[in-house]
């Protein structure tokens, strides 16, 4: 539907910014507000949010892909790690610097020459079993900004013989954009080890039947790969030493690409590591890696407490989409904002580089709104975000409510000792419910709030 906004002119104009399916479209002269009489009218288009599967599987991916570019160093991470070894007899080793694990001295330049001072709570507990002899198998719960390709690609590297010319090493990703983000770590951990090389099996790399190939990492997506084994044979699978699985959530979520993975998986030699990555763990994750890692140590994080205590949660009742803007300038006019997170339904426009750098943007201070989808509900850590704003309540893929994305959505705000407010926009007997279900579920009552009454407003900033 087209909504129009009523916007006044004589003031200063902010960018704002619309973020779907993590598309970004930057909207000039949005909720700029002053005493000035004179207004013009500007209209945007806000879609339905009933999303095809198809959507849904794009969803996924180009979230990973983005949070790995707005995420390309190693961020400070609260979660904690929960080691389950295969061996439970076997004495628990991490290590706190990157000497402790004995790595070639080009590799070590490597590791500092990107920045990392020292592991990260996933780099301590994964590259012990890793790098460990004999080869120990790995399943890990890890999402960007935690060091989790740099883990895996150190990994590989170490095992790569250099004196021989054929693939050693194969990291399979769930998407083209995604290897080639793989593929970058991987050039820039070796660049002082120039010995070792890389080849891409992804589309549009044409290669003939019976060549031989003499890099020896291979990293691709499910589909090319498996042709390079299966009917080009280019890779003999009994050669391979490391199978890296990323994106394990992703990866099922692709049409074809889960049993192309476990074909692949069933040509590799008995002693092959194989570790698995994945940001989530439902059960459909965890069955499919128990078919692809057999014997593996597993580390997972420990759900990250989030409290609701420090943000304050209300709910607007509203009949129209008109109304539900409305009721979101008038909270725009009423308190002082630093920056606000919306989260709604809107359409596609823009690339994935653009929408990180629009999101960089924001995490700056340089712009002040982003109103987005679930893509930012988790992994955007902005200090000054002291309002969220719900203006569509959010749903799985089947309709229902989303609990645990309710509360990375709200949990944008309150953070880092501060205090947050959220804001519920209802306008249906179905969306009442909803709301009703999160309450009932955090136990955390939602009071009505009147943006009709401005004094009210003011009241809940305090």
């Amino acid at each position: 539907m087209t909504v129009c906004v009523c916007v006044c002119v004589y003031c200063y104009f902010n960018y704002y910014l619309f973020l779907q399916n993590i598309t970004v479209i930057a909207l000039k002269y949005f909720l700029a507000f002053s005493y000035a009489s004179s207004i013009f009218f500007l209209s945007y288009t806000v879609g339905d949010g009933d999303k095809s599967d198809e959507e849904e599987k794009e969803d996924r991916a180009t979230q990973s892909l983005l949070n790995k570019l707005i995420r390309s160093n190693v961020v400070n991470n609260t979660n904690q790690v929960e080691v389950l070894q295969r061996d439970p007899n076997s004495p628990l080793y991490s290590v706190k610097t990157f000497e402790e694990l004995r790595l070639k001295p080009q590799l070590l330049k490597g590791v500092y020459e990107m920045g990392f001072n020292r592991p990260s709570k996933i780099q301590e507990n994964a590259l012990p079993m890793m790098l460990a002899e004999p080869p120990q198998n790995l399943i890990a719960q890890s999402q960007s900004g935690t060091g989790k390709t740099a883990a895996f690609v150190l990994a590989m590297l170490s095992h790569v013989d250099p004196s021989l010319k054929w693939p050693q090493c194969l990291c399979i990703s769930p998407t083209y954009e995604l290897a080639l983000q793989t593929g970058k770590v991987i050039e820039q951990m070796g660049k002082f080890y120039s010995e070792v090389k890389l080849a891409y099996a992804v589309r549009g790399h044409k290669m003939d039947r019976g060549v031989k190939i003499k890099e020896q990492i291979v990293i691709g997506t499910p589909g090319t790969v498996l042709d390079w084994c299966v009917k080009l044979k280019l890779i003999d699978p009994k050669k391979i030493k490391v199978f890296v699985l990323d994106e394990a959530d992703v990866m099922i979520a692709t049409q074809g690409h889960q049993d192309q993975s476990i074909r692949i998986q069933r040509m590799l030699p008995k002693g092959c590591q194989m570790l698995l990555f994945s940001a989530t763990f439902e059960d459909s994750v965890w069955k499919f890696a128990e078919r692809v890692v057999p014997d593996p140590n597993i580390i997972k994080l420990k759900r990250e407490e989030e409290t609701l205590d420090t943000i304050k949660q209300y709910y607007v009742l509203c009949n129209s989409k008109e109304d539900k803007f409305n009721a979101l300038c008038n909270i725009y006019g009423a308190i002082t904002i630093a920056q606000a997170m919306i989260f709604c339904h809107v359409t596609n426009w823009l690339a994935v580089e653009q929408r990180a750098a629009v999101i960089e943007r924001f995490r700056d201070g340089k712009e002040k709104v982003l109103i987005t989808t679930n893509v930012c509900a988790r992994g955007i850590d902005v200090e000054q975000v002291s309002v969220v704003i719900n203006f569509d309540l959010p749903l799985d893929k089947d309709g229902n409510p989303d609990n645990e994305t309710y509360l990375h959505r709200i949990g944008r705000t309150g953070r880092f000792g501060k205090r947050g407010l959220a804001v519920n926009m209802v306008d249906s007997q179905r969306s009442m419910e909803i709301l009703k279900t999160y309450e009932k579920h955090f136990n955390k009552k939602i009071g009505r709030l009147d943006t009709d009454d401005l004094d009210e407003i003011e009241k809940i900033a305090n």
